[in-house]
């Protein structure tokens, strides 16, 4: 299959019986995850429009995404993003040198291609000096995702390296949307996340699921929040025990439910992002749910120079090395498929498939 358009943007599909995965030209984002039997893509769409980053101009489309750092990343942005060498935002010496928040993955093109039953995505970074590879294939109601970075540098490398897979409505509800997540200690975002509606206490460690709150007290964060306005960020050390990590998450309605299983040593971390309708100012506009589920190798978004020097958090690494001129893999799983209930586990067999208990 050859190139599409996917809600005005340039993209590419692969699909089966079961599901239809598409991903975008510029920025590679897995824009969708689509379960054919209901109709389901539980990735997350802005509820603004989406534009090719290449295109954007603060002074033409500032009015539509805000006139800030993030602005040229959110008018592409769409389901599940890579953050690739910076999880989060640059300093202000890396912005005003061209880079964007969560690194140039997000905003390069890509050369895209199906072939053999598999869709095929390719890109150099060159500002981090990073070559990327992803290979997606699907088994029935699963998508396998291998990716592999080559550091085209001759220093070793400290790389930030998330998955940013964003959910949203109509399968992220307030209230209702379940969570499930191998995850083990935790902490709050040091800093005040979401001003008024930010009700998480701010840099407090914590046991999952149940974060503390400002006002005492603690909120399970196995369902999203039902609070008119909330936003927050948590970020969880997936269990060091388990050689798989995975999160899982289910609409209880429409009984689809999706997730991510992976490799614990590959992401030991997933930072937990709610915001939901707490964000005012554009494009954001106080009218977006979203539920991001970060799997990656850093516990929270921050600078660079942030991420070096925390170094590691509860004693588990930050960052990943990546040797001069050469290459780390990765391997993960995505999937969406209807169930009666969510499972507690889920361990996944490779091209056999997923067991639940």
């Amino acid at each position: 299959m050859g190139e599409i358009s996917y809600r005005g943007r340039r993209a590419v599909s692969l699909e089966n019986d079961h599901l239809r995965v598409t991903v975008l030209v510029e920025g590679g984002h897995i824009a969708e995850l689509l379960h054919k039997a209901s109709g389901v893509n539980p990735l997350w769409t802005p509820p603004w429009p989406s534009m090719e980053p290449s295109r954007f101009d603060p002074s033409i489309h500032g009015e539509i995404y805000g006139a800030h750092a993030e602005s040229k990343l959110l008018s592409g942005l769409m389901g599940h993003n890579l953050c690739m060498d910076l999880f989060g935002m640059p300093s202000q010496q890396e912005l005003a040198a061209g880079m964007t928040p969560h690194g140039e993955a997000s905003i390069v093109p890509y050369e895209l291609r199906v072939e053999n039953g598999e869709l095929l995505a390719r890109a150099v970074f060159p500002m981090a000096q990073l070559a990327f590879r992803r290979k997606i294939r699907l088994y029935g109601e699963v998508a396998v995702v291998q990716e592999e970075v080559e550091n085209l540098s001759p220093l070793d490398k400290p790389t930030a390296w998330t998955q940013h897979a964003t959910l949203g409505p109509p399968f992220i509800e307030p209230g209702k949307t379940q969570l499930r997540a191998t995850a083990t200690k935790s902490r709050v975002y040091e800093a005040d996340f979401a001003g008024e509606f930010g009700f998480f206490k701010p840099g407090a460690d914590f046991d999952w699921p149940n974060v503390p709150l400002k006002n005492g007290g603690t909120r399970d964060l196995r369902v999203y929040s039902g609070a008119a306005a909330s936003g927050g960020l948590t970020t969880h050390l997936m269990d060091p025990q388990r050689e798989q990590a995975f999160v899982l998450a289910w609409h209880p309605e429409t009984k689809v439910l999706c997730g991510y299983v992976w490799r614990q040593r590959d992401f030991p971390w997933m930072a937990l992002w709610e915001e939901n309708c707490a964000r005012k100012f554009a494009p954001w506009n106080g009218r977006t749910v979203t539920w991001g589920l970060e799997f990656g190798v850093s516990p929270m978004p921050e600078s660079r120079r942030q991420m070096i020097e925390r170094g590691s958090l509860f004693g588990t690494p930050g960052y990943r090395w990546i040797p001069a001129k050469q290459s780390a893999v990765v391997c993960y799983c995505a999937f969406v498929r209807q169930s009666d209930r969510i499972p507690e586990q889920v361990i996944w067999d490779g091209e056999a498939g997923l067991r639940w208990e």
